[in-house]
């Protein structure tokens, strides 16, 4: 768990990590670097687990790789089904990340919603839901894994 006391907000107790994979996680389906080491150390204090319509077919591997869960998500309704992943979890327990349109209700569901600029951009709505904005997936799972940083950006 990752436990933060964050002036304005209270205190926040991070039992998982919701992270979407297209854009976020990966690029055309592969891997970015970093990701893998990353989450690696993190396992150790949240419960990773990948969110996906698998829209490259490389879930599964990417999963395994990474050793995490994966939830899949069925096309057309993916905004919906994220958010509800990140409720049924404890959203108050829960941090997301992602990039995307369909992103925007699970980031500004969580405790903690993180929107990335990746090498796929990111989508106006996923933005404006999010409560903080990291240049990459490395800069995202960095603030996690040094939370007085989030303490500095999101306190009052």
């Amino acid at each position: 768990m990752i436990e933060i006391e964050i002036y304005g907000r209270g205190r926040l107790e991070l039992d998982h990590l919701v992270l979407d994979m297209n854009g976020t996680l990966t690029l055309d389906g592969a891997l970015l670097e970093g990701v893998a080491e990353r989450l690696g150390a993190l396992a150790s204090q949240v419960t990773p687990v990948i969110v996906t319509a698998d829209t490259y077919g490389t879930g599964s591997r990417i999963a395994k790789e990474l050793g995490i869960g994966i939830e899949r998500v069925e096309r057309g309704m993916e905004g919906e089904q994220k958010l509800e992943l990140v409720k049924r979890l404890d959203a108050a327990r829960c941090v997301a990340i992602g990039n995307g349109a369909n992103d925007a209700a699970m980031l500004e569901a969580a405790a903690i919603g993180i929107c990335v600029l990746g090498p796929e951009g990111a989508a106006s709505q996923a933005l404006a839901a999010a409560d903080i904005v990291a240049p990459d997936i490395t800069g995202a799972l960095d603030l996690l894994a040094h939370p007085i940083r989030l303490v500095a950006t999101l306190r009052h």
